[in-house]
């Protein structure tokens, strides 16, 4: 059984009215939206909006992070990178967007990255072609996390907006909503393993939701969303999520090249929390990019285009 019956984005509001702070161009209309479908997974129904392009050399594979779903990462990237011939995939993970978490179960941030996996997996026995992630905030660790333990070959490159290790205090504190929030991190391993685990919390008082995006009528559609920016969290999900290991470490990372999109006007994220990690990647080529004038969920230009091009690029090296 599911907690929730079927949703689908065409009768959401929200993320329509986010869009109305894109430019005009990125817009999309009942038309050009995204084909909607569900994948099971584990007993759970994981929300998947597409463009399908069975003439595209390459797919990219869209993840959000713990402030966003997936419908919003169509809007920025996915749907034109579509319009330039990619096929693009967006998920929903465990927990946010419209997927249907299982009910009575608690899923972990272990759970994001296995699902992620085997959604590649099961992609791959789709067709052949080649793979890129790409994640933004919290989901820019999540394609790290994802290549680190996949099968070799399954990726030919991620893009992250942020590449964030939680483990670090220096990115606790910058990151976190207050210093007392990221100070009292370790309390929740302790607290995941009572049945205080079920215990929901809003991230928004986790981490500096508030710097999720630099336009003010924006991040009020943000803040009123449940299945985004207002999403409440599980006591586990947000300790295995502070606390995860790779299965490799950036010294040892040698799965496929990387991007850093980096929002130059980013007030959540600035470029020195993902250096902590990029600076240790010597095995493949490592590029980073900013988006100029962009913010954490980048909404201006120049840096709408920026992102589209420098992914699109990145795409077609990889290919």
């Amino acid at each position: 059984m599911y907690l929730d019956t079927v949703t689908y984005y065409r009768d959401q509001q929200a993320w329509q009215d986010l869009q109305k702070f894109l430019p005009e161009e990125l817009r999309l209309t009942p038309e050009s939206a995204p084909e909607e479908e569900f994948w099971d997974w584990r007993g759970h129904r994981v929300h998947l909006d597409r463009y399908r392009r069975p003439e595209a050399k390459a797919k990219v594979l869209l993840h959000h992070g713990v402030g966003t779903n997936g419908r919003q990462m169509m809007l920025i990237l996915g749907a034109p990178l579509a319009e330039r011939g990619y096929e693009t995939v967006a998920l929903d993970n465990l927990g946010y967007g419209l997927t249907q978490v299982q009910a009575g179960t608690n899923p972990s941030y272990d759970d994001w990255v296995d699902l992620v996996v085997d959604f590649l997996a099961a992609e791959q026995q789709r067709d052949d072609r080649p793979i890129v992630l790409y994640g933004l905030s919290a989901g820019g660790m999540l394609t790290y996390h994802v290549a680190a333990k996949a099968p070799r070959n399954t990726l030919k490159g991620i893009v992250g907006m942020t590449f964030l290790d939680s483990r670090i205090q220096q990115v606790r504190d910058e990151t976190a909503h207050d210093k007392l929030t990221a100070r009292s991190v370790p309390l929740l391993g302790p607290l995941a393993r009572t049945p205080a685990a079920q215990i929901k919390y809003p991230m928004s008082l986790a981490s500096k939701m508030s710097a999720l995006a630099n336009d003010p009528g924006a991040m009020r559609v943000f803040m009123k969303d449940r299945t985004s920016a207002a999403n409440w969290v599980t006591v586990r999900f947000l300790a295995s999520y502070m606390n995860y290991t790779p299965a490799v470490e950036p010294e040892q990372f040698d799965a496929c090249p990387i991007l850093l999109t980096q929002p130059a006007a980013d007030r959540w994220t600035p470029l020195h929390l993902s250096e902590l990690v990029l600076n240790k990647i010597t095995k493949v080529p490592v590029e980073t990019v900013m988006l100029e004038n962009a913010g954490h969920y980048p909404l201006e230009q120049p840096g709408l285009r920026q992102l589209q091009d420098a992914v699109t690029e990145f795409v077609a090296r990889s290919g």
